[in-house]
């Protein structure tokens, strides 16, 4: 995880990317570090890094969300406080940025304020979302992404899943959309990302690190 200050996660609606960004930032807050998760997806009402607030709170994660407190509500309005992380040299910051290029927008207007900062924007693929499935629509929607966020994508993680069904061969498969998606775009592969138990069937040698994932989002009556 030797990663830039400021890491953004986006992809496809249901690639699983607000998983990673809380994975992630537990994982940062596990090291030691002081850790924000700043949750700007305005677009999906559901699946909310802001909805686990409390348990985040209590593993060492702060989280920012929108102006107007509890979970409950579901404005597009954006906190002030955002701007804290982003500027604060002692902060780690992990943004979830809404899964699409409409969302992707929001964080155009952070522009000015990221221009001088060390940022990572990683595209999280997941090869059975159905925009995002082959070739020509992963990069096709990267695309979208970059240009409405004003933001060039540096990393790409596999998060290739049928979420709690995810087997050893659904990641292997996301893995090669993923390798081609990184050779025609010349963005490495950063992460392969999937349940612990998956992770360890995984076969040494793949392009990126193996990023074990606990669901945190998902209930556990959730399939």
């Amino acid at each position: 995880m030797n990663d830039r200050r400021i890491r953004v996660i986006t992809g496809h609606y249901g690639s699983g990317k607000t998983e990673f960004a809380v994975n992630y930032a537990v994982a940062l807050a596990k090291q030691g570090k002081k850790v924000c998760l700043v949750d700007l997806d305005v677009v999906n009402p559901y699946f909310r890094s802001r909805e686990k607030e409390e348990e985040l709170s209590r593993l060492g994660v702060e989280v920012i969300a929108s102006s107007i407190g509890g979970s409950a509500i579901d404005v597009p309005a954006l906190s002030a406080s955002i701007l804290k992380p982003l500027h604060q040299k002692d902060v780690e910051a992990v943004i979830d940025l809404g899964g699409d290029p409409v969302g992707a927008r929001v964080l155009s207007r952070y522009y000015q304020d990221l221009q001088h900062e060390e940022i990572d924007f990683f595209f999280v693929v997941n090869a059975y979302r159905p925009e995002t499935a082959d070739l020509e629509g992963a990069l096709s929607y990267l695309r979208r992404i970059e240009a409405t966020a004003r933001q060039t994508i540096t990393g790409l993680i596999n998060n290739t899943h049928l979420m709690k069904s995810t087997k050893r061969e659904d990641v292997l498969m996301g893995q090669e959309l993923t390798k081609e998606l990184s050779r025609a775009t010349s963005i490495p592969i950063r992460y392969v990302s999937c349940l612990e138990s998956v992770a360890q069937e995984l076969p040494e040698g793949l392009e990126g690190e193996i990023f074990p994932l606990q669901l945190y989002m998902r209930e556990n009556w959730m399939l």
